[in-house]
């Protein structure tokens, strides 16, 4: 038996957000249902007014409130280093560490042919121009340990070579808790390769 239309529809809605399916979707749905009219409305408040309150920085491409963002503004921030990232969503993660100090660069995606997705789709042109315009004597080249990753990496060095800039990649190996037994080749093999000697 169906549920009710707008139940069905809140649940449609509900799936097409990333890793919820049928059942979370739905369990979603009764949960907002039976909520507190107050929670409700604050939910549906704060996801109308994200896209109107988020914008693009001008100089890194992360979502902020005001552009340039507090991170492009801050004194603190070493502007000789930049962390080229994917998405906003690495350069949260990466910040989450607490280990890098420098600025960012958010490319909006890799390059991915197969996709239609170019190097004028992606925002390598900007990152060129602030290397050659700007303070930077650094690019950390983060993108995910992927195939479209590596080439996008790959890509954006050639470009980046002649301007005399460092050039750097994240490393890779075993995640801090993991068993090497359940690794995959892949992993062990990277980890052999960018291993490091003991101090």
């Amino acid at each position: 038996m169906k549920s009710a239309p707008p139940i069905e529809r809140l649940v449609a809605a509900l799936r097409r957000l990333p890793g919820i399916g049928e059942k979370s979707a739905t369990r979603l749905a009764f949960f907002l249902l039976g909520a507190p009219e107050r929670l409700v409305r604050e939910l549906a408040e704060a996801i109308a007014r994200l896209k109107q309150e988020i914008v693009l920085c001008e100089v890194c491409f992360d979502l902020t409130e005001a552009s340039p963002c507090p991170i492009c503004q801050s004194e603190t921030r070493d502007g000789s280093l930049v962390c080229v990232v994917e998405e906003p969503a690495d350069l949260a993660a990466i910040e989450r560490s607490e280990q890098f100090s420098g600025r960012y660069h958010v490319l909006g995606g890799v390059l991915a042919p197969i996709d239609g997705v170019g190097p004028d789709d992606l925002r390598i042109g900007q990152l060129e121009d602030r290397v050659r315009n700007g303070e930077i004597t650094e690019v950390i080249l983060a993108t995910n340990p992927t195939a479209e990753g590596d080439a996008t990496a790959h890509y954006i060095g050639d470009r980046l070579r002649e301007t005399g800039v460092k050039l750097s990649r994240i490393a890779y190996g075993l995640p801090l808790g993991g068993d090497i037994e359940y690794a995959d080749h892949v992993t062990i093999g990277l980890s052999m390769q960018h291993r490091r000697g003991i101090d």
